[in-house]
């Protein structure tokens, strides 16, 4: 194991327990978080001048599959707050050192999503606008969240154009009351209201330019890590969580199992019908973890060689993620169905893993149409065009 991994398991017990505690806060609880800070899960993207890790992206996912299958929530917040490190790293550097100099482990929130419009002014941009999901937002002290390229009169330009910004705590609300949900309440993805922030440009980067997989080449970085596909790297800690969550919910449900007798009388260990879906839960679970992180391991060894990932590959391996993490919500879905009534209690962790990760997989980044689209018709000899090439 790593060594971020090896802390991580040495607390896993603490990191379990904290979960009804997240549940009821609706945000990590301080002793989770200050766990997930202590490990370095959030610095393992991260630059190594700036006391990064800079991990291969398979240990990165690795990690963030066995937080999620202790608790999902803490599972989710580093696998999202734990990818906008290695984004940061694009950024003007007057930017990194403004943000890691002050603070090395400090943490980022987003969202990505344009649900604001930056005007122009002399030296950068005012801001204004209401992100909604921003997951471990509690806990963080920036944000680096999408915004509109708007006019000088503060409407958003028409084709639109993104930028990704930066922000500190002091510059916007959270709004405490916005998470109140069903599923991965620990995971406090609340919404930040900007009104009026100033942002100057070396806190900006255009979105196409990380999208499009050319940052590290205006940023000069020569690493491995950084020339990464960005459809790779940014789905990846969101789906690992999940996948972490479906391997909690499943040993759990085989805990639980080894000495439950039915209804009926028959122990489980008797029926052979629980068992085939015990057996197959399992292995629809364990598939989506090898094709995800397979997808990882044959992309990182083409860009170490210098090899052009394709956008047909990309498209193939966001296919492979959507899948793999719908693969291993049914699997769930299949177990929670044989767990009886017992594991309906709100004392039990499997009924939090069944709701953490039905949550989890409403995610924009696990719908699969234009994913599935895009990749058919690319191998089909097509080109996808608009938004079935978004995000790929």
């Amino acid at each position: 194991m790593g060594q971020v991994l090896d802390h991580i398991m040495a607390h896993a017990e603490e990191i379990r327990a904290q979960g009804p505690e997240g549940d009821q806060l609706m945000r990590l609880s301080d002793t989770s978080a200050k766990i997930l800070q202590d490990s370095g899960v959030i610095r393992m993207l991260q630059p190594k001048e700036y006391g990064g890790l800079e991990v291969h992206p398979r240990e990165f996912a690795e990690t963030t599959m066995a937080i999620g299958a202790l608790d999902g929530a803490a599972g989710w917040v580093a696998g999202i707050v734990g990818v906008h490190p290695w984004e940061l790293a694009f950024f003007d550097k007057k930017a990194q050192d403004e943000i890691w100099g002050e603070d090395n482990d400090m943490w980022m929130a987003s969202p990505y999503a344009p649900m604001g419009v930056a005007k122009p002014v002399d030296g950068g941009y005012i801001l204004n606008g209401k992100w909604s999901f921003s997951s471990g937002t509690d806990h963080c002290g920036w944000i680096m969240i999408g915004a509109a390229l708007g006019d000088q009169d503060g409407n958003a330009l028409n084709p639109p154009q993104v930028l990704h910004v930066l922000l500190p705590r002091s510059d916007y609300e959270i709004d405490p009351d916005s998470w109140n949900v069903v599923g991965l309440r620990g995971t406090g993805s609340k919404d930040l209201i900007i009104k009026d922030a100033f942002i100057p440009t070396y806190r900006t980067i255009d979105a196409d330019i990380v999208l499009g997989g050319n940052a590290w080449q205006h940023a000069g970085r020569t690493e491995t890590l950084y020339k990464f596909p960005f459809s790779c790297i940014f789905p990846l800690g969101i789906t690992s969580s999940l996948i972490g969550m479906a391997e909690g919910a499943l040993a759990c449900h085989i805990a639980a199992q080894k000495e439950r007798v039915a209804v009926t009388g028959i122990p489980i260990k008797d029926d052979p019908y629980v068992l085939y879906a015990i057996g197959e839960a399992a292995a629809e679970i364990a598939a989506s973890r090898a094709a995800l992180l397979e997808t990882v391991d044959r992309f990182w060894d083409k860009t170490e060689k210098g090899q052009e990932v394709t956008f047909e590959e990309r498209a193939i391996g966001r296919r492979t993620q959507t899948a793999a993490a719908w693969r291993a919500v049914r699997a769930v879905d299949e177990i929670f169905a044989r767990s009886g009534g017992g594991a309906m209690h709100l004392n039990t962790p499997l009924q939090r893993f069944w709701r953490d990760a039905h949550v989890g997989l409403s995610h924009a980044i696990h719908v699969p149409g234009s994913i599935f689209h895009a990749s058919a018709l690319t191998q089909l000899g097509g080109e996808p065009q608009g938004v079935h090439r978004s995000m790929i």
